[in-house]
């Protein structure tokens, strides 16, 4: 009888011994560079994503662009164009290093999720219970533009989570927010500052809500706040907690906050537009820099000293969770696989399949019109659909510095393009002609 229930156990546990591997081995668990892809793409229709982007870079509207599409692991077109640095004519390289901005929020959201994971919180949890700073929100009711005085209420509900995940807490940087943010001494997304996370999220929550939590989407510091609770739950400080959670296990070695000296020279220059007589200033960027100048002045460096150096001159005690990371196209393709396989990638499972499955959900019902925002980014709904060739249900962001990721699970297909070009005045969308030309090669 004993020899019959080892058997059993030897035969169970070779059972899940298989199941495990299984689990590991039917998605691609590395990049495939050199596959035939003929079954998914017509390969005669892809050299319209080089043409096209080539013809955007000789008529001088982006400085540079690398572009990669994964089809089920196997890299379908991985590209660079233009100039890493224009004025040296140092041409753009696949494995340059590039400002990624909001593209950091899916990684910091990904490594938080482990967190819940682990029962450490709950989304529906108020943010006072680990951030006392946070304890009686005040929503703005009033504010005088000459003296910068304002007058406030409390708010309906405390702000939890859930709310912060999905960008529903009430914390705005647009308007007369950026201004009391720069009065409270908040750095921002970047800094050459020695600030910590830490100080950075203690002074955000300072500033009133523009709305009671829960009542519209207004996208903003919620991930840095979040990345300040990882911190806690964790012991870590948030670079060491992202690397030892997503970066390591995904093989994204060229992903940082502070750029390493020995890799700076791949950094890509970033550039604006010359301004040309009449031109009117454009907008203030949330909580930014002023810019001027349209795609008819030509292209130029970036004067913005901030963000042109922060990938190499900050002190690298702040890494912001919300838009600091710089990176490859090929480490972000990386972090993409490992969503569509269901949280593995390199034959470890970063996350729970059910866990990415309740991120994919529409989270703010209507608050954003036709398009919906699940816990990490975009999430194309059925209204959305005749507004794009990307298929239902994908997932897409991108960064203000113009680089943009789409995560197909129906075609199983990553679609990246990354451009260091900020603000876009031309009146082309880079991102949007990425999406045209590879679906249109799709069979």
């Amino acid at each position: 009888m004993k020899k019959i229930i080892l058997t059993a156990v030897v035969a169970f546990c070779g059972l899940t011994s298989c199941c495990r591997t299984s689990e590991n081995t039917t998605a691609p668990q590395q990049l495939t560079y050199g596959a035939d892809v003929s079954d998914a793409f017509y390969t005669e229709r892809l050299p319209l994503i080089d043409s096209a982007f080539q013809h955007y870079v000789d008529c001088g509207y982006m400085p540079h662009a690398v572009t990669m599409v994964v089809h089920n692991g196997r890299v379908v077109h991985n590209k660079a164009f233009g100039w890493r640095d224009m004025e040296n004519r140092i041409p753009c390289q696949t494995d340059d290093i590039f400002r990624i901005a909001s593209q950091t929020k899916a990684i910091s959201v990904v490594a938080l999720m482990t967190l819940f994971e682990e029962g450490k919180f709950q989304l529906d949890e108020p943010i006072k219970k680990y951030l006392p700073e946070f304890a009686n929100p005040q929503v703005l009711v009033s504010y005088d533009s000459k003296t910068g005085r304002y007058t406030t209420r409390p708010a309906a509900r405390d702000i939890t989570i859930r709310h912060l995940i999905t960008h529903t807490s009430g914390i705005c940087y647009d308007g007369v927010f950026d201004k009391i943010l720069r009065e409270k001494g908040v750095a921002g997304h970047n800094t050459l500052d020695s600030v910590t996370l830490a100080e950075n999220v203690s002074k955000i929550a300072l500033v009133p809500l523009k709305h009671d939590p829960g009542e519209a989407f207004t996208y903003s510091y919620n991930i840095d706040i979040l990345g300040r609770l990882a911190e806690i739950l964790s012991g870590q400080d948030f670079y060491t907690f992202i690397k030892e959670r997503v970066l390591d296990h995904c093989d994204m070695h060229d992903t940082y906050f502070l750029v390493p000296e020995e890799k700076r020279d791949r950094i890509v220059k970033l550039y604006s537009y010359k301004k040309t007589a009449g031109d009117q200033e454009a907008s203030t960027l949330p909580h930014g820099t002023n810019y001027e100048g349209t795609a008819r002045g030509g292209l130029q460096p970036s004067d913005s000293e901030l963000f042109q150096t922060f990938p190499y001159a900050s002190t690298g005690t702040f890494c912001s969770p919300s838009a600091g990371l710089c990176g490859t196209i090929e480490d972000y393709a990386k972090f993409c696989q490992m969503i569509l396989n269901g949280g593995t990638f390199n034959n470890h499972r970063i996350i729970g399949r059910k866990t990415l499955e309740m991120m994919q959900k529409n989270g703010v019902g209507n608050m954003r019109g036709e398009i919906g925002f699940g816990m990490a980014w975009d999430v194309f709904t059925p209204e959305n659909a005749h507004n794009t060739i990307v298929s239902e249900g994908s997932m897409r962001w991108g960064g203000m510095f113009g680089s943009d990721y789409i995560i197909d699970p129906k075609e199983k297909l990553i679609v990246l393009m990354y451009v260091n070009n900020m603000p876009n005045l031309s009146g082309y969308n880079p991102k949007t002609l990425m999406h045209n030309v590879t679906y249109q090669a799709l069979r």
